[in-house]
């Protein structure tokens, strides 16, 4: 994105009226930056800066902890609480199948599934389908 300067052609045409959608990685930088991708980067980007065309960062494929599983590596909620411990923003985890649309100021959860609100030093909560996180700061 950044070596092909992609990333400030894709904001300027969005800001500009054209319709985007992303999955997976392409809803990861609509947030703030790309801090809590789901990936393990092996290189350093010039930047984990993004579109920030919401005020969050996005979890996308979240997956709830299994309780009792014996699966010995972070989970998810572990390695955004660990994000928290470096960064302000909130986190919206989106579980498979959710989406978020964004039209003029409103930021609204889609789909059949909760997602998960993270904030620093707060209890996650869960949020309904059709919930306006545009307030989400």
């Amino acid at each position: 994105m950044y070596k092909n300067n992609v990333i400030d052609t894709l904001e300027k045409v969005v800001k500009n009226g054209t319709p985007y959608l992303g999955t997976s990685a392409g809803s990861n930088i609509c947030g703030l930056t790309m801090s809590t991708t789901n990936d393990m980067p092996i290189v350093y980007p010039p930047s984990f800066r993004t579109l920030g065309f919401v005020s969050f960062n996005i979890n996308p494929h979240y997956l709830d902890p299994i309780e009792g599983s014996t699966h010995m590596g972070e989970t998810r909620e572990t390695r955004i609480n660990e994000f928290h411990h470096f960064n302000p923003q909130p986190v919206v985890g989106l579980r498979e199948g959710s989406w978020l649309e964004v039209k003029g100021d409103s930021v609204k959860l889609k789909g059949n599934l909760t997602a998960r609100i993270f904030k620093r030093n707060e209890t996650p909560i869960e949020v309904e389908p059709e919930t306006e996180l545009n307030e989400l700061k």
